[in-house]
């Protein structure tokens, strides 16, 4: 490569020698400022070629070249690295959204067996009540058919003492009366 570069120089110098050789009398190349720029880039080459200068450059290069390689397959095994890691994020907000749409099923079902649940309470609690309220009603009306026979057996005792005080006015029939009274309390107590 350096070589190639020589060559092109000194042939792009040629045609500026037969140039200069015109304008200046005497020896072109020891006069005209082109040829000691051609001296010093050849000197340089030169100078450069034997100092294997160009090796090292070269290395630097390759160097530089292999570094941006790592760097780049770095690059990709990272942007390799970020795509699995989105797919994982992807399948995990998959995964909760399904587990989300699971819990609410479950909660809807929880809530209608919950409600099925009250409702079946709701409906033992009323038949409860209404037993209640029947045996409530019940005794009442026991309560009740007890008061009324009291009353009419107070009503007809008293009716019947006042019958007796009309028709046992005298003292003897009230004692016959009521020796047989005390002789029937006498078996029955018995």
């Amino acid at each position: 490569m350096i070589d190639a570069l020589l060559l092109a120089a000194i042939s792009a110098a040629a045609p500026a020698a037969g140039e200069a050789g015109k304008h200046a009398a005497g020896n072109p190349f020891l006069t005209d400022p082109k040829y000691f720029v051609l001296y010093g880039l050849l000197l340089f080459f030169a100078i450069v070629y034997a100092s294997k200068a160009h090796v090292a450059i070269l290395k630097g290069l390759d160097d530089r070249a292999a570094s941006i390689k790592k760097e780049l397959d770095d690059a990709e095994a990272l942007r390799k690295d970020a795509l699995a890691l989105l797919e994982s994020y992807k399948a995990k907000h998959a995964a909760a959204e399904k587990e989300a749409a699971d819990i609410v099923a479950q909660a809807k079902a929880d809530a209608a067996a919950l409600r099925a649940d009250a409702e079946k309470a709701l409906a033992a609690d009323l038949a409860r009540r209404e037993k209640q309220a029947e045996e409530r009603i019940a005794r009442a009306e026991a309560q009740a058919q007890a008061d009324v026979k009291a009353a009419a057996a107070d009503a007809a005792i008293i009716a019947a003492e006042r019958l007796l005080k009309a028709d046992l006015g005298d003292a003897g029939k009230q004692g016959a009366l009521i020796q047989r009274g005390v002789q029937e309390l006498s078996r029955k107590i018995a």
